[in-house]
């Protein structure tokens, strides 16, 4: 017996066809699940240069391989497409029911092609598969759109993954709704919409076997005992803790990086705590720490409204935009579930708007009449409604910050704080050299949660990056690796068990170099080149206002981005070689691997 179902749902939605597919057995082993799995189907079914927004670019919805059993914090899948917002891929995982409703349908992984001639919505029932009309449901957020399907299906069980509003709009800053946070960034909403394609609705009652049940519940009981008394002793990380002094984060920024967290972060941390608007703590399926905070978003007690508020989402659409009043942070983030919009991009691009109307760059005819200054409450609610909506500014801004500035011109791309077309999560590197290292030439965006180690190497870096993409392909929440008290040797003891796949700790950190090293041919494939690796020019001019005088040393970071490629096997230029590929088991991948959309010669296996 094994954890994995070992096939997968492929779905044309041009054709309307959908067929089961194996997964071989070397996919399983070599790439593991979630994000790994996923980049390689996404892989095997995209058509290289494709229009992301276009019928070719698939998206691969892939669970981790421990999710349906009691591993903790294992309920996970992955969401892999190219990002309409930077061209390149993304790969982000989700934590809930919808991945344990995956796994008991059967399928370990859904990979989507093709576009739909009128809405439609995906039912994975058991096994079935129905494509329906999803016309009654255009406009619909993600509640609702839950709701409308459960009801139809005549079954609350029913767990959904969405697009609201702005996907369906093809706004680049749309994300993908699959319980009660907004996880997955880069445009994947975006996606979905230009497919047609409104949810993913999955019904799975097939129960998930794994190899040695009796050792994992053992296993499963001595990890539970230690991660609980991790978070009695104050192990968790709670909205505003980091905008404390002393909380050993790092620096978070106001005002569009103008500012590190000035007057106001206390009060605003003492509303985050205040049992007023916090209404519980929740937890995902299968893990003992309960990680999310619910917030009432209305004053009124006895509301049903609420929302889940993460550390991201707080920094981006509170400080980042000058706003340092809890209420309307969850009133702008309430607005981001209506419409199907990332917090952060959302947040960030409000915040690059406010600058501009502050420099008299937009004026009050731009905004119709709306006072956008850092700190307005109506103009950072207003404005994320009207990006989700796309209308007036909020269509500007709905295509990211470094469309915006493209647009608008006169030096507003100064200020325009994104990496690669991807709006920058609220942590400041001015005075973290493996901070701005990893945001710069890392696979994946730096979250809150991170400290910065000064002693760090580019070898610590690339180490930290491949065991990360290792916990994403075996979807454990990264909120709770810390909680693993040698995290490879536990996860892969895990993994064993469950799949009956003899698994190291060696072999666990090569699976997520072999992953994170396909990403970056991927990416090569579709036209990064270097300088593409680089962080916004503010971050190297302007230092912080804290008295360090700190900004990011460009001779520092080149040479760290050096000893970064370096410590990967790359070439000078970041360009991954058919040696690599080889040595890493890929060798199969070179000709699909070759090639780029600039017309250039192919950057890999040369």
């Amino acid at each position: 017996m094994s954890s994995y179902n070992s096939k997968y749902l492929a779905v044309d939605l041009t054709s309307g066809k959908t067929e089961a597919r194996e997964i071989p057995g070397r996919w399983l082993r070599d790439y593991l699940g979630g994000v790994g799995l996923g980049t390689r189907l996404y892989l095997e079914c995209a058509r290289p240069g494709a229009d992301t927004l276009g019928p070719d670019n698939p998206v691969v919805m892939a669970r981790g391989p421990l999710s349906g059993t009691m591993a903790p914090a294992s309920a996970g899948h992955a969401v892999v497409t190219r990002s309409p917002a930077t061209g390149l891929l993304c790969g982000s995982v989700s934590f809930g029911l919808w991945s344990l409703a995956l796994a008991g349908t059967g399928y370990d992984a859904v990979v989507i092609t093709g576009a739909a001639a009128s809405p439609v919505y995906l039912f994975i029932d058991d096994g079935r598969v129905h494509l329906r009309r999803a016309d009654p449901l255009a406009g619909q957020g993600g509640p609702q759109t839950a709701a409308a399907i459960r009801r139809e299906s005549g079954d609350s069980r029913v767990q959904v993954a969405c697009t609201g509003p702005a996907g369906e709009s093809l706004a680049r800053l749309a994300t993908i709704r699959d319980g009660h946070r907004l996880m997955h960034r880069g445009g994947a909403g975006a996606v979905l919409g230009a497919k047609k394609l409104k949810a993913v609705a999955v019904r799975g009652t097939r129960p998930v076997s794994v190899a040695d049940i009796d050792a994992m519940r053992k296993a499963v009981l001595d990890l539970n005992t230690g991660w609980r008394q991790t978070a009695a002793g104050g192990g968790g990380l709670e909205p505003g803790e980091c905008l404390l002094p002393g909380s050993g984060r790092c620096h978070l920024p106001a005002r569009n990086y103008q500012q590190a967290i000035p007057g106001g972060a206390a009060s605003l941390a003492a509303e985050c705590a205040a049992k007023g608007r916090l209404i519980k703590t929740i937890a995902c399926p299968a893990c003992p720490v309960a990680c999310q905070h619910v917030y009432r978003i209305t004053d009124d007690p006895h509301s049903d409204e609420q929302v889940v508020l993460d550390n991201e989402a707080l920094a981006a659409l509170g400080p980042l935009c000058g706003m340092f009043h809890l209420p309307v942070i969850l009133k702008a983030l309430d607005l981001c579930h209506v419409y199907g919009l990332d917090p952060v991009s959302a947040g960030a691009s409000v915040a690059w708007a406010m600058e501009c109307f502050e420099r008299g760059l937009l004026t009050s005819q731009d905004t119709n009449g709306l006072d956008l200054s850092f700190g307005s409450a109506d103009g950072l609610v207003e404005t994320t409604r009207r990006i989700g909506q796309l209308s007036g500014i909020g269509a500007v801004l709905a295509e990211g910050v470094l469309r915006a500035a493209n647009g608008l011109g006169q030096g507003s791309g100064e200020w325009a704080m994104q990496v690669k077309g991807l709006e920058m999560a609220g942590c400041d590197p001015r005075t973290q050299p493996g901070l701005a290292l990893r945001l710069a030439a890392g696979l994946r965006p730096p979250t809150l949660d991170g400290r910065d180690d000064p002693s760090a190497t580019a070898a610590d870096a690339c180490r930290e990056e491949d065991l990360a993409a290792a916990g994403d392909s075996l979807a454990i929440c990264p909120n709770a690796r810390r909680y693993f008290r040698d995290f490879p040797a536990e996860a892969a003891r895990m993994y064993t068990l469950a799949t009956g796949m003899p698994l190291n700790p060696a072999e666990l950190r090569r699976a997520g170099e072999r992953t994170n090293n396909l990403i970056k041919a991927i990416d090569i494939r579709e036209g990064w080149q270097r300088p593409d690796d680089w962080l916004p020019p503010r971050l190297f001019r302007e230092p912080l206002d804290t008295g360090e005088g700190a900004v990011v040393s460009e001779k520092d970071l080149t040479a760290a981005i050096d000893g970064y490629y370096r410590g990967r096997g790359w070439s000078a230029e970041g360009l991954v070689p058919g040696e690599k590929l080889a040595a890493l088991g890929m060798d199969d991948l070179r000709e699909m691997l070759k090639g780029n959309r600039h017309g250039a010669p192919p950057h890999t296996l040369r």
